[in-house]
């Protein structure tokens, strides 16, 4: 087993965990206001110090976990229940209509980033964390179609699909049963990785005031909040962006790790 994926499950296990703690516990209210304790430095009362409201920050990065990893788990939940179906069809259907549909679409989608699509969105429904759910899992689809449909268009030129097409087995069959198990390894670790840049987007969505609203805690907020006070209150912008930073490189670590181990040809080549 990697160094990456031991370092990459036990940062991403830190994280869960504290983000699991805060729906039981937390050592204050996030939400509680308490003008005289405010702009604290880290201490033993207020471990990460207190906001410009006086809220603990240790408090309100726990809470702030939740929020990112429930936008970023979602969000790549719905990439990847739209974009693995779009990419099986479109390489069993190489060259097809549909084909051309479906990735023509891809193309459409990647000419908008995800802000762009939150700022539509927001403009439309209004800001909040279930757009940036909408918008970063839309920009998601195209990122899983395209991996889904690349790794597929090896597979259907193999032995083992020839037999299951001569065996009278139609593409959709043959795509659930022996595309689809064969690829699951690969889409894993990008699912991982788009996973981390979920919580980047998530952040810098609330950074701009599209993601979660107040008083729901948010990383990317607590850094705009504090880009006027870093001169005499620093640890306002270290501590989150030390979270986000935590996060993703655990997050990306797991993911090369799991790549390392569930390729086989990786493994071999190492022992």
């Amino acid at each position: 087993m990697s160094r990456n994926l031991v370092l990459g499950a036990c940062l991403s296990s830190l994280v869960l965990l504290a983000a699991l703690v805060s729906f039981v516990w937390t050592p204050y209210n996030y939400a509680a206001l308490n003008i005289p304790d405010k702009l604290q430095s880290p201490n033993t009362q207020h471990w990460f110090g207190t906001d410009h409201f006086g809220r603990d920050i240790f408090s309100m990065i726990m809470v702030g976990a939740r929020t990112s990893i429930a936008v970023a788990l979602v969000a790549v939940g719905i990439g990847m229940a739209l974009g693995v179906p779009l990419g099986l069809a479109a390489a069993a259907r190489k060259g097809s209509w549909l084909d051309e549909v479906i990735m023509r679409g891809n193309d459409l989608v990647f000419a908008f980033p995800s802000l762009v699509i939150a700022i539509l969105i927001t403009a439309v429904f209004g800001a909040g964390a279930v757009n940036a759910i909408i918008a970063i899992g839309i920009f998601n689809i195209p990122v899983f179609a395209r991996i889904t449909r690349g790794a597929a268009l090896s597979l259907w030129e193999r032995e083992f699909i020839l037999a299951a097409r001569v065996a009278g087995k139609g593409a959709a069959r043959i795509s659930i049963e022996h595309i689809l198990p064969n690829v699951a390894n690969l889409l894993i670790v990008q699912g991982t990785i788009q996973f981390s840049l979920g919580i980047l987007a998530e952040a810098g969505l609330s950074y701009v005031g599209l993601g979660a609203q107040p008083p729901t805690p948010s990383w990317g907020r607590m850094l705009a909040d504090a880009q006027t006070m870093v001169s005499f209150a620093p640890h306002l912008a270290l501590i989150p962006g030390f979270a986000i930073i935590v996060t993703v490189l655990g997050l990306n670590l797991l993911g090369d790790g799991l790549r390392d181990w569930l390729d086989p040809r990786i493994r071999v080549a190492r022992v």
